[in-house]
């Protein structure tokens, strides 16, 4: 292997030949973060740039920087009355114009002179300016740049502070801060949505392989805990994403070819100067196309087919606010065939479909106020389906949820130092269950689940942002959340602080927020032993959790940030097994808190408890002479207590996660134009938990038997994992190409996903994850 990288990288560096001096144009709009309007005559700098290189932006905030040297370039804006901003490390290429967006805080200080230096103690803050502690911003640069990301947002964020892998590396399911998968909140443009990724399962929040592009998302925040209070419906974390403009000045184009699929983008303007946009991406299935070939990569038995499709459409008006058409939609398929010559003439069909539109309108009612309103649509359908070889089915599970959402929010700044901000979002939730299965000895299908209701879920929140200085700043909030199928009702306050002392900063966030199952749980009926029919938790209420986190940060030197935080959570009604309706010791550790996915008609109880605390600490070497670093290291707890009393670990208690990531840009060519970027990653972590085997049982009933009794007693061994990323950056006259490789699991270490006793070897024995995954593709942008 180490081989055959030395090979690639000598190959990389001969293709570097010589290349005439090229430029391409930065543009982007100047707003004000309070308010939003416009900043009108405020200066943007190519910092650093011989000659100096600039613009002022227009009347409604918009500038542009020409013929602006290809590679990375620092961005200072400024304006007087406001606090200036830097944009380090923007890079630059021949392929695309590159579109900056800037937001500037008003002072609260008279700034008689700004002076704009490169700084980068502001790279990575979160976009929202509400959010004080346990957020950051995902760059879209690092997500290209990151190894074994595969462009997914969830898989990069595996780099951070106390996140790590949700025990199966063939999905890109994370736990943050020891906290169920579940309880993460996806949210695009501004509400929320179903689970954007292929290959998944009910109630998941996560999948094999992302529906989301990085030709499509502009930088969007993520959030670990401690949620400003415009979020609900959210214990673990938050991926706030948001889709960029397409250009409204050239159309421009991106072809990406690559193992995990085939894809095309493209945007431009629609209709003249009015800056209005379009911008879409397309992807198909590399495996599918192989196979349709008559290329068998997975053998002959499986078959893998997915695309996906992204779009967003922005029109502006001069009376009505500027208007967003934008959408997600995937469709992807797993099927397992059988072996004819073995005689066996059944197969196994997994089928999803996920669909989501929306449509925003923003407008302003003065200068310093807007609203801002969504109504979207989304769908989502799973489809098991089990027969033989499609000439009888034996059994079929369609499951079917949709959502109809409006979504509004006023913004008023008051002045520089109060902001208000309040809104409303009403859900309708509907859901359609079917299970049929062929009742092989009376030869007839039975139907014993076709479930079909709806449930009306409503939120509100406040938010007041008070600024006593420019140094420090207060988040005050309330979230209240309603369930209408059983009036269960959830009013939740938060708080927040930011204390900015200049080389380091002081924040914190306390506050209470909760999360509701899938909405099947809710409304599945069961058929009692005397033949009633039953919704047993109709009335169970969501889980609860009280975030309480402090943070601080310090520049160490100009490039080089620490950061720390500690942090503490309690949850409370847990869904866990009544306690006065069992004795199986699997049922009565049963939580909620330890489970990724599904539901079920039984009856659960609001009787459970868990809490997770722990300390974090990051240090970040910022991108300087082509050189980055950062490394994690987060010392944890996860417990929990089921209905019989007894605090235990949760399945996510490993103790401690350790991450380091390092890379290196080399420039190449006669003038410097072309990169090289090499890119590694090491992950370190404590291993999952189950119960432990009970040995004598196993033998003696001929299959793995479980002492739960001890649930979640036994720690699998330390989760061990190398990525490694090479890739080759071309830049030509209005073009772009990238080839690049990355791996995941570079040294092919196998770890444990669960362990069981096989009864054959007469032995416990370990089922392993994953082992090597290589990914190599080539892109290119004209």
């Amino acid at each position: 292997m180490i081989k055959i990288l030395c090979s690639i990288t000598g190959i990389l560096w001969l293709l570097s030949a010589y290349s005439q001096s090229l430029t391409q144009t930065i543009k982007g709009q100047v707003t004000d973060e309070q308010s939003g309007a416009p900043v009108i005559g405020a200066t943007v700098l190519i910092l650093e740039s011989d000659p100096p290189m600039g613009g002022i932006t227009d009347a409604e905030g918009f500038f542009k920087i020409e013929n602006v040297p290809i590679g990375r370039q620092s961005i200072g804006i400024s304006y007087l009355g406001y606090e200036p901003i830097t944009i380090p490390n923007v890079l630059v290429g021949a392929g695309k114009e590159v579109v900056v967006n800037g937001k500037l805080r008003e002072s609260l200080e008279q700034l008689d002179e700004v002076v704009v230096t490169i700084s980068e103690q502001q790279k990575g803050q979160p976009k929202n300016e509400l959010a004080t502690v346990s957020a950051i911003s995902l760059g879209m640069d690092e997500i290209s740049r990151f190894p074994a990301t595969f462009n997914d947002p969830a898989r990069a964020a595996l780099m951070y502070a106390g996140v790590q892998t949700g025990g199966d590396d063939l999905l890109n399911e994370i736990v943050i801060r020891g906290n169920s998968p579940k309880g993460i909140l996806w949210r695009l443009e501004g509400v929320e949505i179903p689970n954007p990724n292929h290959f998944t399962s009910i109630g998941s929040s996560a999948g094999g392989i992302s529906m989301l592009s990085n030709n499509m998302l502009a930088n969007s925040d993520f959030f670990t805990g401690a949620f400003p209070s415009q979020y609900g419906n959210a214990t673990s974390g938050i991926f706030d994403l948001q889709l960029r403009q397409g250009n409204f000045e050239r159309h421009e184009h991106t072809v990406q070819l690559g193992l995990l699929g085939v894809a095309a983008a493209s945007e431009g303007p629609m209709a003249g100067n009015s800056r209005a946009s379009y911008l879409f991406n397309y992807r198909y299935s590399t495996l599918a196309m192989l196979t349709q070939l008559g290329l068998e990569i997975l053998g002959e038995q499986e078959e893998i087919n997915f695309q996906d499709l992204s779009f967003k459409i922005k029109v502006p008006s001069k009376k009505i606010g500027t208007f967003s058409f934008w959408g997600l939609g995937g469709k992807n398929s797993y099927r397992f065939l059988p072996d004819l010559t073995n005689g066996d003439w059944e197969n196994d069909r997994e089928d999803q479909t996920t669909a989501v539109a929306g449509m925003t309108n923003v407008i302003y009612v003065s200068d310093d106020s807007f609203f801002e309103t969504i109504v979207s649509t989304s769908y989502n359908l799973i489809t098991n389906k089990y027969d033989s070889l499609e000439q009888l089915t034996y059994e079929e599970q369609d499951f079917v949820e949709s959502q109809l959402r409006f979504s509004t929010f006023y913004n008023h700044k008051l002045s520089a130092r109060h902001t208000l901000r309040f809104g409303a979002i009403l859900s309708r939730l509907s859901y359609d269950l079917t299970n049929t299965y062929w009742d092989r000895e009376n030869e007839v299908y039975m139907t014993p689940l076709d479930e079909k209701d709806h449930a009306g879920f409503y939120q509100a929140f406040g938010n007041w942002q008070i600024r006593t200085s420019d140094q420090f700043t207060l988040n005050t909030g309330l979230h209240f959340s309603h369930f209408a199928l059983n009036g269960k009702s959830y009013v939740e306050p938060r708080l927040g602080f930011k204390w900015d002392r200049g080389t380091h900063t002081f924040s914190g966030g306390l506050g209470m927020h909760s999360r509701m199952e899938t909405v099947a749980l809710y409304t599945a009926r069961q058929i009692t032993s005397d033949g009633r029919i039953v919704q047993n938790n109709k009335d169970l209420g969501f889980t609860q959790a009280l975030h309480a986190a402090i943070g601080y940060e310090k520049m160490l030197k100009p490039k080089l940030r620490f950061k720390s935080e500690i942090y503490y959570q309690y949850l409370f009604n847990v869904p866990v097994w009544p306690n006065d309706t069992t004795s199986n010791h699997r049922l009565l550790t049963f939580s909620a808190l330890n489970t990724f996915d599904g539901y079920t008609p039984d009856e659960l109880a609001n009787d459970g408890t868990g809490k997770n605390y722990g300390l974090e600490f990051t240090l970040e070497q910022f991108l300087s002479n082509g050189f980055y670093m950062l490394t994690t290291t987060s010392l944890y707890r996860s417990l929990y207590t089921g209905s019989d009393g007894i605090e235990r670990s949760t399945q996510f208690d490993g103790g401690y996660i350790f991450n380091f990531l390092a890379g290196k840009e080399y420039k190449v060519g006669r003038n410097g134009n072309n990169s090289i970027g090499i890119n590694g990653k090491l992950i370190f972590a404590g291993g999952k938990r189950q119960a432990p085997i009970n040995v004598s049982a196993s033998i003696n009933e001929g299959n793995t038997v479980y002492r739960y009794e001890d649930n979640y007693g036994l720690k699998l061994n330390g989760y061990f994992r190398m990525d490694f990323g090479i890739s080759y950056r071309k830049n030509k006259k209005r073009t772009t190409s990238v080839i690049s490789l990355d791996i995941q699991n570079l040294t092919q270490r196998e770890n444990e996903f669960f362990r069981y006793y096989n009864i054959r070897g007469g032995g416990i024995e370990s089922e392993a994850q994953i082992s090597f995954f290589p990914n190599l593709s080539y892109r290119i942008e004209f």
